[in-house]
């Protein structure tokens, strides 16, 4: 949203000091003799906050009596909003959903909404561009800790349109939050699927039927990676510009979490003669299956490709389920890592079992587009809601 937030408001919407129209307080500090991992009160913190939601994995407890102590003057309830001071999410938003008791601790600033505003409305705000800029945007003058300070928060400009208004945008938003939580715990669930494949298939713990319905009975070896798989040096493939676009059409690529790095508009030395190929970080032995045209950014990056008779997807799998302790700063493929060793069936099982993992990839990749679009539309949607740019209709 950046700082064309305000413009262009609707006449009846008006701006507020978020610390006239809420009470807004720091959580309270407790040293770590007075906190336990297993009982007592919740004590939630920073880590509880995530992705506009409260995450109720983990957290830790205090004292009944430490509690009353510290929520004498105010008691978090439902309906609250925390807002996260500290650490790579400062500035996220989550409302109070639950009803049990619990603390907050100094990583958190408690939002108290008054009658004037609506708790999700605001929580949307807080999530924006705008308001996470404005949480990070003078954290680091003077070198000191990130620290969203609660006097900043007071002195926010808020938005207020009618509370039926706000009452109904968060209505309308919520609905595009239900849709991306039940995408997201399908996506989780095919994962999860996949996952359990792994062990059955890559194990030969379960056994696939072959071209004419009998199961695979032949025996397993097993054999070291280097002897599956030839490597080379990615020197003639390294992008020359980091100047990547959207609008380009090769991919830039890393073995590493981001995969794809952005896309370049240089013509030539981009790898495409064997594909499909694994990329294998040297350092931290990550890999990931390419099944594409791409440039490399890292000369720490090995191009694997498959031996006559092997199945690179059946290969990479196996890979993916070794376990492995990166040890020191070196590289890893000739040294180390093409000396591990998978079980490996023949050339037909093989094929049969990446073809499996194959349509399993392929439902994970299609429900994570679709979160995606879900996501990038209930982005767009906000901008235009959150700003009165589009209007709701609201009963007289």
């Amino acid at each position: 949203m950046g700082t064309d937030y305000f413009k262009e408001l609707p006449n009846n919407w008006e701006i507020k000091k978020f610390g006239d129209v809420a009470k807004i307080t720091c959580g309270v500090a407790a040293t770590p003799e007075y906190v336990d991992a297993s009982i007592g009160i919740p004590f939630f913190s920073a880590r509880n906050v995530q992705n506009g939601r409260l995450d109720l994995n983990y957290f830790q407890y205090i004292s009944v009596e430490l509690h009353k102590k510290l929520t004498k003057n105010t008691k978090p309830e439902r309906g609250d909003i925390l807002l996260t001071r500290v650490g790579a999410g400062i500035g996220e938003a989550a409302v109070v959903n639950i009803d049990f008791e619990f603390s907050v601790y100094v990583s958190l600033t408690l939002i108290k909404c008054s009658k004037k505003i609506e708790s999700e409305f605001i929580k949307l705000l807080l999530n924006t561009n705008y308001y996470r800029y404005l949480a990070t945007r003078d954290q680091f003058a003077g070198g000191g800790v990130q620290n969203l300070n609660v006097q900043m928060v007071k002195d926010y400009p808020i938005p207020v349109p009618p509370l039926l208004e706000q009452k109904k945008i968060a209505q309308i938003l919520s609905t595009w939050d239900q849709a991306i939580s039940a995408t997201e715990e399908l996506l989780e669930n095919s994962q999860k699927q996949k996952k359990a494949l792994m062990q059955q298939l890559l194990t030969g713990k379960k056994r696939l039927l072959d071209e004419n319905g009998v199961k695979f009975s032949d025996e397993w070896q097993r054999i070291e990676l280097g002897l599956l798989l030839d490597y080379q040096q990615p020197t003639p493939y390294l992008v020359e510009s980091t100047a990547y676009s959207d609008s380009y059409e090769t991919p830039v690529l890393t073995a590493g979490k981001t995969f794809i790095l952005g896309y370049t508009n240089e013509s030539s030395g981009i790898y495409q003669d064997q594909l499909p190929v694994i990329i294998f970080d040297d350092f931290t032995t990550d890999s990931k299956y390419v099944n594409f045209p791409f440039k490399a950014k890292s000369s720490a990056m090995k191009i694997l490709t498959a031996k006559k008779g092997v199945s690179i997807k059946f290969v990479f799998e196996a890979m993916q389920m070794l376990q492995f302790t990166v040890g020191g700063h070196q590289r890893h493929w000739i040294s180390i890592f093409s000396n591990l060793v998978i079980p490996l069936p023949n050339k037909k099982e093989q094929q049969q079992i990446a073809e499996v993992l194959s349509l399993a990839d392929q439902e994970i990749e299609t429900l994570q587009k679709k979160l995606d679009c879900l996501q990038q539309e209930k982005k767009a949607l906000m901008q235009q809601l959150l700003t009165g740019k589009k209007r709701v209709k609201v009963a007289a």
